[in-house]
């Protein structure tokens, strides 16, 4: 799934899981003008000009779900 989306204009919000650990955040866009069809970019906070992956709404959510559960702990 590649869209060619515009996100010169997108509001981008820094995960709050970041804990100001000098700068390596995710950083996602819910401006609903970008997420068209479902889908949510998502990119490196350290890189903004970089690329933004696009996965979908339902899979973000799982994702996010899974961070909330504590998942992915080590």
């Amino acid at each position: 799934m590649s869209p060619d989306l515009d996100l010169a204009a997108a509001e981008w919000v820094k995960s709050s899981y970041s804990e100001g650990n000098g700068g390596a955040c995710v950083e996602f866009s819910r401006d609903l003008a970008h997420r068209p069809h479902g889908l949510v970019p998502v990119r490196d906070s350290k890189d903004p000009d970089g690329p933004a992956l696009i996965f979908p709404a339902t899979g973000w959510s799982s994702f996010v779900s899974a961070v909330k559960r504590g998942d992915f702990t080590a």
